[in-house]
């Protein structure tokens, strides 16, 4: 059974492999072996998707974390994750739309905006692998509770000894 603390691993073994499957669809496109490119891209679109659900839920129930220690790295995190996040919202529609243009065998449009996804999807992956380690591994932080985990007002005077309000 996976554990719910290991999804961050979890969620950057997918950012990893999505990675990894795109570099291979390129260098197979690279090679004119379209059947080849497709079964890799297909599977870094499986891997991506794998990770959005595992992301969302991890962070619905865990919270946010926040990287504030060390201080003198926090500047170049922040960085990291602003244009991470920033294309990670822009590339699910441009995905969307790439890989329908593929599936509808639509190669000159298809080709036009996968110019663009792919290397932003590539960003993305491999910054999320980055994030990852930087936030559990190198330098980990403490989690701030989710709103799901938290105490109701009525719950936390309770528990501090005091009468809930009626």
């Amino acid at each position: 059974m996976i554990s719910f603390s290991s999804l961050p691993a979890i969620n950057a073994t997918l950012n990893g492999l999505s990675a990894v499957f795109l570099v291979l669809g390129y260098r197979y496109i690279r090679q004119r072996n379209q059947l080849v490119h497709s079964r890799f891209m297909k599977a870094a679109v499986v891997t991506s998707a794998l990770f959005l659900i595992c992301y969302i839920t991890y962070h619905i129930k865990a919270g946010r974390t926040v990287f504030t220690n060390p201080s003198w790295f926090r500047p170049i995190y922040l960085t990291l994750l602003l244009t991470h996040t920033v294309l990670a919202v822009t590339i699910v529609p441009l995905i969307i739309i790439t890989f329908t243009r593929a599936l509808r065998q639509r190669f000159d449009q298809h080709r036009k905006i996968a110019r663009w996804t792919w290397p932003l999807w590539m960003y993305v992956s491999v910054t999320g692998v980055i994030i990852y380690f930087l936030l559990y591994q190198i330098f980990p932080q403490e989690k701030l509770p989710s709103a799901a985990s938290m105490p109701s007002p009525d719950q936390a005077r309770t528990q501090s000894g005091q009468q809930p309000a009626d």
